[in-house]
């Protein structure tokens, strides 16, 4: 397998993504990016993480997202012993969804 290491180029795009203010840039900027296989791949990804953070079983999982259970695992093992990335951003949105003591919460 290659060695793969970030640059200058995987900056740029990193930047062009935290410049998107909201969901529907985010949509048009993926969409002009990405296949729509590609984009729904990484949509099944992220569904992946969520089912897998509420313990829910492989064959459940790949049931449910019309993926195999390898598709599953793999996303387990990035999950579980990647860079954290998944794991930073589903407690990130976990957290905003998460009524404060005294307030409602924001949907």
């Amino acid at each position: 397998m290659k060695s793969f290491r970030f640059n200058k180029q995987t900056d740029n795009l990193f930047k062009a993504v935290l410049s998107l203010k909201d969901t529907n840039e985010a949509e048009k900027f993926f969409r002009d990016l990405c296949t729509v296989d590609e984009i729904k791949e990484m949509s099944d990804r992220w569904q992946i993480v969520n089912l897998l953070q509420q313990n829910k079983p492989y064959r459940e999982i790949a049931a449910k997202v019309k993926t195999s259970t390898t598709t599953v695992s793999r996303v387990a093992m990035w999950l579980n012993n990647g860079s954290g990335g998944y794991q930073l951003v589903f407690e990130r949105l976990n957290h905003q969804h998460q009524p404060t003591s005294g307030r409602k919460g924001l949907r």
